[in-house]
């Protein structure tokens, strides 16, 4: 989310908000990836929500010394609706099947790019492919990045003009149209292609 030539795509007044969100979805995918015990998982979970709601409510009396808390403070302060990207986060974490694991990718994605400027429709493939990288079972994975490959390409409208949205959907399809693996050359052209004409 944060590459470089993704973020050249947002508009210089909403970068500095757009990063801010997009470090906290890193830091989420983080705290999910590392975690082996989900209970210690939660835990985390619970501190960042907790962070959240008071970033909405009473951004003053965030604790000091967390450098994405302060970023956040400066950018979203006041602003509700972070919280429910952690919620996301937590349900990925707890899925036990496959349908649970389906509805906490698209959910992560959903809110994900509703906070960014974008739609539900939008958000679909990103998610799913975003779960794939999540989970540990490689059967799982496979289920998910699927499900991400068969997916329709959104039409552009579904990004609200977010031209960085539509670079990180055409992205994740690009990734799951070839299994998982990463063609870097292509990736690259495909970025630098939508970043200057817009499709």
């Amino acid at each position: 989310m944060r590459d470089p030539r993704v973020m050249v795509a947002v508009p210089h007044p909403r970068r500095a908000v757009m990063a801010a969100l997009w470090a906290l979805a890193a830091r989420l995918t983080k705290l999910l990836i590392d975690a082996r015990e989900p209970l210690i998982g939660q835990i985390k979970l619970a501190w960042w929500r907790d962070m959240m709601v008071m970033l909405a409510n009473d951004p003053a009396a965030l604790p000091k010394g967390e450098p994405l808390l302060a970023e956040l403070q400066t950018s979203w302060a006041g602003q509700g609706g972070l919280a429910a990207l952690v919620d996301a986060a937590e349900a990925m974490l707890l899925a036990e099947s496959d349908a649970e694991r389906h509805t906490a990718a698209e959910s992560f994605g959903t809110h994900l790019f509703a906070l960014s400027g974008g739609t539900e429709a939008g958000a679909r493939r990103w998610g799913l492919l975003w779960g794939a990288g999540i989970v540990e079972a490689e059967t799982d994975a496979r289920r998910l990045l699927d499900e991400a490959k068969n997916c329709a390409a959104p039409a552009p409208r579904h990004f609200g003009g977010n031209r960085a949205l539509l670079m990180l959907d055409r992205w994740a399809g690009s990734i799951a149209r070839h299994d998982g693996k990463r063609d870097l050359r292509g990736e690259g052209l495909l970025l630098l292609r939508i970043g200057l004409f817009g499709r």
